[in-house]
């Protein structure tokens, strides 16, 4: 998949742009994207999505900005996966944020020329968001593009959308969430130092900061697939301050099963898959490994079931 940075004069067989923010990558998102794949390889042209690498709200509302459900990486990861031949990338300016929805197909029209555009129900563009799949669809033409809008993707008559899987993740329904995503909720980040009390006594941990700007689940035990270095291992994720130990700031801390290797300063991906059970206060550090003993009982355990 090619990555372009800029919004430049690019020059591709047929293009057929989805259109969207797409954060998480949720099932949504991935039917517009799905549709945009489907067209291209039925007129011989080329899959490709125009998103932001950041939200437009940092420059409109920076005050109203949503948590992030999903990095940049694992989306890009996704688009690659959906088909996506062609990934533009671009920073959202104050330069964008003032443009008109005309002045936007115009742009649209000068750096990719697209053959068709497809999006979803409730995109918009331009100037406080005036444009949006209706326009698309009258003026399309008029630019040179035929214009489709996907309908909003149900589940149980809910509509799947990104506000809602970021309130799952907060409330803890981990299951329905990762429904709504079409894959498990991820969180990556950078090894950290901690205090390395997991190592004393057999289970040692990698730390990871938790970015106040990204959804999270409540603290509590889970279980997860870890990526590193491109490899996917099993593992017990520890989400929490930590009370037996008062510490005071709220972190993740993953045991990997079966992986020894200093990992410092490196980036991880953690998966979850379920949760073992609520964080705990333990009166000793004997019942906590009897605890992490357990924990790594039913990781095992929940293994051999799957």
């Amino acid at each position: 998949m090619d990555i372009i940075k800029k919004f430049m004069r690019v020059s591709y067989e047929k293009p057929v742009v989805a259109l969207g923010m797409f954060d998480g990558v949720h099932i949504g998102h991935a039917s517009i994207i799905r549709r945009a794949v489907e067209i291209a390889a039925q007129i011989n042209g080329t899959a490709m999505v125009l998103t932001f690498s950041n939200h437009p709200l940092n420059i409109i509302a920076p005050e109203n900005v949503p948590l992030t459900v999903g990095s940049i990486n694992l989306r890009r990861e996704i688009f690659e996966s959906l088909g996506v031949q062609v990934l533009i990338e671009i920073s959202f300016t104050k330069e964008l944020s003032r443009k008109t929805p005309e002045e936007f197909l115009d742009m649209l029209r000068e750096k990719i020329s697209p053959e068709y555009v497809v999006t979803g129900p409730n995109y918009t563009f331009g100037r406080f968001g005036r444009g949006n799949g209706r326009m698309l669809i009258r003026e399309g033409e008029s630019y040179g593009f035929k214009a489709e809008v996907c309908p909003a993707v149900t589940i149980d008559r809910k509509t799947v959308s990104s506000t809602k899987i970021r309130a799952l993740i907060a409330a803890g329904e981990l299951q329905a969430a990762n429904e709504f995503l079409g894959h498990e909720f991820t969180y990556t980040s950078q090894v950290v130092h901690g205090d390395k009390r997991g190592r004393k006594f057999g289970f040692p941990t990698a730390n990871l900061e938790i970015d106040d700007k990204h959804s999270m689940l409540p603290n509590g035990a889970y279980v997860v697939r870890v990526k590193v270095r491109e490899k996917n291992f099993n593992g017990i994720a520890n989400i929490g301050d930590n009370p037996t130990f008062k510490v005071a700031k709220r972190r993740l801390e993953v045991f990997i099963d079966e992986f020894n290797d200093d990992i410092y300063g490196e980036k991880i991906s953690v998966s979850f898959i379920e949760k073992i059970r609520d964080e705990k206060t333990f009166a000793s550090v004997e019942e906590l490994k009897m605890q992490l003993r357990a924990d790594l009982d039913f990781l095992k355990t929940k293994l051999l079931d799957g």
